[in-house]
């Protein structure tokens, strides 16, 4: 098979994978409806208040985000795997998740402590000032060690700081709505609103066509930073640009749905494998379409495996993402061991 081919048929398959899984979601969950039930409030012709309020205004706005938030998490591990050069940097490991989650649990907390509820703009700017300061500790440690695994160590070491001082936070935080901060800070998609969708849109959909932009000059950085430069690239606003995109990704994903696990580093390698490219023109397209899928899948399994108790979606994308690391760790060891 061709290049080209294999390209093609790569896409067609993920597309293909996204669309069916979409579809799963919606009509399937705890609620029974039939089939006709759920394209009837789809089509806007539902009779059945109940069953048009339940697709329209909690299955749909839910799946909606879930592609949203899933593509722009596999994104940005795909960013910082590409700024670090390493298959196993993402936003959870390196901490950036963390940090963006202790910031959203603390302005959570204050509003909610003084009876003031925060709207989605406040979220993602908290978030998104606690993955920068995550970063910037990540950053500070990589200019010190030479060895990028001791750099994806302090990370980890960051994010169990970062979520050990949100535990308290949440633990010490005087609220009936508590609950809400507590599963929000194990990872969930649930309560997502029209509302959020739009937020998160007006985030997500600007900053992956910006990081699409910057395919070519990140296909001139995976060759190092020297050719980088002698090709015309100027690395230092590149990689600037690099870290705020894929910290803006990681932060509104954070704000919204809590840390998830995984998902920025097993979609990117396995999208690399499908599509038989490392180019960031197709790989980032297959992250997208690759990470919303896959998102879909945990999610569809996180609140229907035990319904009606809803897993942590953490819980769901570790026990997938987790063997893929695992394997992509043996496989580097062993060509390095050759």
């Amino acid at each position: 098979m061709t290049s080209q081919k294999r390209l093609a048929a790569a896409y067609l398959l993920l597309a293909l994978l996204l669309v069916i899984l979409f579809a799963a979601n919606i009509f399937w969950g705890s609620v029974a409806l039939t089939p006709g039930a759920v394209v009837s409030a789809l089509l806007g012709r539902g009779q059945d208040a109940l069953s048009v309020g339940i697709i329209t205004q909690l299955r749909l706005p839910r799946a909606v985000m879930v592609v949203l938030l899933g593509a722009a998490l596999s994104a940005a591990g795909y960013l910082l795997q590409t700024f670090f050069a390493n298959p196993i940097a993402g936003p959870f490991v390196m901490g950036i998740s963390s940090g963006a989650k202790l910031a959203v649990a603390l302005v959570m907390v204050v509003f909610l402590n003084r009876g003031l509820l925060t709207n989605s703009v406040t979220l993602i700017l908290a978030a998104f000032a606690g993955a920068m300061a995550a970063m910037a500790f990540v950053l500070a440690v990589a200019r010190r060690v030479q060895r990028m695994s001791i750099l994806v160590i302090c990370g980890i070491m960051i994010g169990y700081i970062c979520s050990a001082i949100t535990e308290f936070v949440v633990a010490f935080a005087q609220d009936s709505n508590i609950v809400n901060l507590h599963n929000w800070s194990q990872g969930s998609f649930s309560g997502m609103t029209w509302g959020n969708v739009r937020a998160a849109a007006l985030v997500v959909l600007p900053v992956l066509a910006a990081a699409f932009c910057l395919s070519k000059p990140m296909s001139a950085y995976q060759m190092g930073e020297a050719y980088a430069q002698s090709v015309g690239v100027n690395v230092k606003r590149f990689s600037r640009a690099l870290v705020l995109l894929s910290s803006l990704l990681a932060a509104c994903v954070t704000a919204f749905a809590g840390p998830i696990s995984f998902v920025g580093i097993a979609v990117p390698h396995l999208v690399k494998q499908l599509l038989g490219s490392a180019k960031p023109l197709y790989v980032l397209p297959g992250c997208c379409l690759g990470g919303a899928a896959f998102c879909l899948l945990c999610d569809l399994i996180a609140r229907s495996l035990f319904a009606p108790t809803e897993l942590s979606i953490s819980a769901v994308t570790a026990v997938f993402g987790a063997p893929v690391v695992i394997g992509l760790l043996v496989r580097r060891d062993q060509e390095g061991a050759r």
